[in-house]
């Protein structure tokens, strides 16, 4: 894949194209095929996916695993594409740790998406001005999350609450977290029940 990206970028400078090696092309193939399947079960139970895995997926991976280390043995060992199949080998156990639970996602994309958001914020956070400054950053930003985590929107939630909470009695502070805060209706309490 970073060898697709490459040729892309070689191309819009308007240099020469670098080949593609035929043993990557066919292992990103096979693991496409794999991602077919995912896709096939997406939303299902984790009991679904899990027989469907071991019907389809398994022998899949089973004849990945056997190109790869017959690849491998061709390439010298100082070959780029033979220290990324080592790679990949090494970790095998954790790679196939999808076909024996069916809560388990091929790919870690959603937890990588969600740490994005901290990965970006990091180097403005080095501007917090103070100790201080970064501890209210880091409470703002685990109330921000927790509102999202309980599916409500942290900009009406945060607003809300802030709106509300000079005049709220200090013992029913909890009604204003994220998992408990209703929207304010017209001419109805807005906390939950």
């Amino acid at each position: 894949m970073a060898d697709l990206d490459e040729n892309a970028r070689r191309r819009a400078a308007g240099k020469k194209e670098i080949p593609l090696s035929p043993i990557a092309i066919e292992i990103v193939r096979r693991i496409d095929a794999l991602f077919a399947i995912e896709r096939s079960i997406n939303g299902k139970s984790p009991q679904e996916r899990l027989s469907v895995r071991r019907e389809l997926s398994r022998p899949l991976v089973d004849d990945l695993q056997v190109y790869m280390r017959e690849q491998a043995a061709r390439l010298s060992r100082g070959h780029d594409l033979a220290k990324t199949i080592q790679y990949m080998l090494k970790r095998w156990p954790a790679f196939t740790l999808f076909l024996d639970d069916g809560r388990v996602c091929l790919s870690n994309n959603a937890a990588e998406r969600g740490l994005r958001g901290i990965a970006l914020g990091r180097k403005s956070w080095l501007f917090c001005g103070s100790d201080r400054g970064g501890e209210r950053a880091a409470a703002m930003y685990s109330l921000i999350v927790t509102a999202k985590m309980n599916r409500v929107d942290p900009q009406a939630w945060l607003g809300d609450a802030l709106s509300r909470i000079a005049a709220h009695p200090a013992h029913r502070l909890d009604e204003l977290l994220p998992w408990n805060w209703r929207p304010k209706a017209q001419g109805a309490p807005a906390l939950a029940a």
